[in-house]
C-alpha cells in the first residue's frame, strides 16, 4: 500500500559501531537504502518514523518516500530491521528502492472472521493452516491483507488459496490448492494427534525354525 508519508534522512559519510552508537545517542539510527540498480546509500533516520510505519495497517508492505537531504528522494519498502534483543529498540533498518512500474513479490497476511457453523452447531474445530500468501504485482496494487469469512464452514469444509478474492493484475505464487482454513471433527483432530505421538513400529522378521537335522542327544 502506498502511504502519503515522507521520511527525512541524512546521508552518512562514516560507518561502524562507534558511528552507530553516536547516532543512537542523538536519537537517530543507521539505515541503508539499496536497490533499483543504484549504489547502496548509508543514511540515518528517526526510528520513530520507521516504527510508526511498521505499526500501520499495511505494515512491512507499506511503500513510502525517503527524502535524503541534498541527495535523492525515492519510494522505498521495508526490507529488513534489527532490534535490541533485550530492550526491543529498533537499531538498524534496510530500505529497498521501489520502481513503481515494476512488479515485486511480497507476503500478504490472511485474517479470518466470523464463527464457523461447524464449530457452533456441530462441535467441530476450526483449523487455520495458512496465515499468509506470497503474491506478485506492481506496488500500487499491493493489498493490506486478505480477510476470509469462515461463518458458513461446516465439518469437512474448507477454504483454499484459490478461493481468495484476488484483484486483476495480481499473481498468486502460493499454490491454489493450499488450505487456508477448514473445520474438522473432534475425533479427527484427536486421531491426528494420536498418530503424531505414536512411535514408529519396527517390523520383525519370522522366528527361525529349529534345525530339522540337529544331532540327537547321545545315550549314556
Amino acid at each position: 500500500m502506498r502511504l502519503d508519508t515522507i521520511v527525512p534522512a541524512t546521508a552518512r559519510s562514516s560507518r561502524g559501531k562507534n558511528e552507530a552508537r553516536r547516532l543512537r545517542v542523538s536519537g537517530k539510527i543507521p539505515a541503508v537504502i539499496y536497490g533499483a540498480f543504484k549504489e547502496p546509500l548509508p543514511v540515518s533516520v528517526n526510528p520513530k518514523d520507521i516504527t510508526k510505519i511498521m505499526r500501520s495497517k499495511s505494515g512491512h508492505n507499506s511503500i513510502f518516500d525517503v527524502d535524503v537531504e541534498g541527495v535523492e528522494r525515492t519510494p522505498v519498502i521495508l526490507a529488513d530491521e534489527q532490534f535490541d534483543p533485550i530492550k526491543g529498540n529498533l537499531l538498524h533498518v534496510d530500505l529497498r528502492r521501489i520502481d513503481l512500474a515494476r512488479k515485486l513479490k511480497v507476503s500478504i497476511p490472511i485474517h479470518t472472521s466470523g464463527d464457523a457453523k461447524g464449530v457452533k452447531q456441530q462441535g467441530g474445530i476450526l483449523d487455520v493452516v495458512t496465515r499468509s500468501i506470497e503474491i506478485e504485482c506492481v506496488p500500487d496494487d499491493i493489498p493490506n491483507d486478505y480477510e476470509v469469512n469462515v461463518t458458513e464452514l461446516m465439518i469437512g469444509q474448507g477454504i483454499r488459496v484459490s478461493d481468495l478474492p484476488v484483484r486483476p493484475g495480481v499473481r498468486v505464487i502460493t499454490p491454489g490448492d493450499a488450505v487456508v482454513a477448514h473445520v474438522t471433527g473432534i475425533k479427527e483432530e484427536a486421531a491426528a494427534a494420536d498418530a503424531a505421538k505414536e512411535p514408529e513400529v519396527v517390523k520383525k522378521g519370522k522366528k527361525e525354525a529349529p534345525a530339522a537335522d540337529a544331532a540327537p542327544a547321545k545315550k549314556k
